[in-house]
């Protein structure tokens, strides 16, 4: 697998949009999103990256969805890559490729994202300003910078 974050994170996120809520109890494989499809992995994002991929993805939705993972459940499938699935070393990569945000962990296991790798949902509303870290819907654990 390509480089991993250095530390590792407690959790990773996946942004689901309003328009597609998760049923509840959780399934064992929730539909796979169109842009997860195509890429054939799952687009998950590090809490310092979630503010930047709300308000470049969902900056109009008023609300989503966001799964918290525990890296630990799905380190073995994780491949930290630019936004298009590059590693470090195919996109020539840098501190100022996706404004900063780094490299993404994106999870390769069949498409596969349910109970088993989600330890919690949550919904969070848009503020007036847009996508902030006020509102977090997780309390203090992994608040976005």
């Amino acid at each position: 697998m390509a480089t991993q974050a250095n530390p590792p994170p407690t959790f990773i996120y996946k942004i689901i949009s309003s328009a597609t809520p998760p049923d509840e109890p959780l399934p064992t494989a929730l539909p796979v999103s169109p842009l997860d499809q195509r890429s054939q992995f799952i687009h998950a994002s590090t809490s310092a990256q979630v503010l930047g991929t709300l308000n470049a993805f969902f900056a109009d939705e008023p609300r989503i969805y966001i799964l918290r993972i525990p890296y630990a459940r799905v380190k073995q499938f994780v491949k930290w890559e630019d936004s298009n699935g590059l590693s470090k070393e195919e996109a020539c990569w840098d501190a100022s490729v996706e404004g900063g945000a780094g490299l993404f962990p994106h999870i390769y296991n069949g498409l596969k994202l349910g109970k088993d790798e989600v330890d919690e949902v949550k919904i969070w509303e848009r503020n007036e300003e847009g996508w902030l870290a006020k509102g977090w819907p997780f309390g203090d654990v992994d608040v976005p910078k």
